[in-house]
């Protein structure tokens, strides 16, 4: 028996092919709901599950290379997203459209606040781009629900707070219907 052949024989070599066998069939059961991936594995013959691997192996190396990691990040913030927001708007269900709507708002507030201080975070920060990814990816997967984690404990009570100081300062109005000469 050569070295090879002991080495794929081994107990925690064999656990590893079986754990990784595992969780690629788990996320091909995930990718199966979502049909445009069913219909590129139907005509390219690739399994789903590798294209999804492949894409996000794609994702990390162009992150590698610093010219091109703001516009995969910001693909990564929108292309998903708005498809999926493109599907909720269609169906019946207003969980999916509470969802990417919160999406959107926390995204949005994100880029306004990085387009203040973006000089200054890459400075500081070198894999900036590939942290933006993981945190837009973190605030997408409805299974974690990211978006609503953030707005609920940072922008919420942000704008509610505007909102208190600015009915301060806004002069009192009445109920009184105004007059028609």
């Amino acid at each position: 028996m050569s070295a090879t052949q002991r080495l794929q024989q081994h107990p925690l070599v064999v656990q590893a092919q079986n754990k990784a066998s595992y969780y690629v069939n788990q996320l091909d059961k995930e990718l199966t709901k979502y049909p445009v991936l069913n219909n590129f594995e139907q005509r390219t013959q690739i399994p789903k599950v590798y294209t999804v691997l492949g894409g996000l192996f794609l994702v990390v190396i162009l992150h590698t290379f610093n010219a091109l990691a703001a516009p995969i990040s910001n693909l990564v913030g929108w292309g998903l997203p708005a498809y999926l927001s493109f599907k909720a708007i269609e169906s019946p269900s207003p969980h999916d459209d509470i969802q990417w709507l919160t999406y959107w708002v926390v995204f949005g507030f994100f880029n306004f606040l990085e387009s203040f201080a973006l000089r200054l975070v890459l400075y500081y920060v070198p894999w900036y781009f590939a942290f933006k990814s993981a945190f837009i990816v973190w605030l997408q997967l409805p299974g974690v629900r990211g978006a609503q984690i953030t707005y609920l404990n940072v922008l919420k009570p942000v704008l509610a707070n505007i909102s208190s100081q600015s009915r301060v300062v806004a002069p009192a109005t009445t109920n009184a219907e105004p007059s028609h000469e």
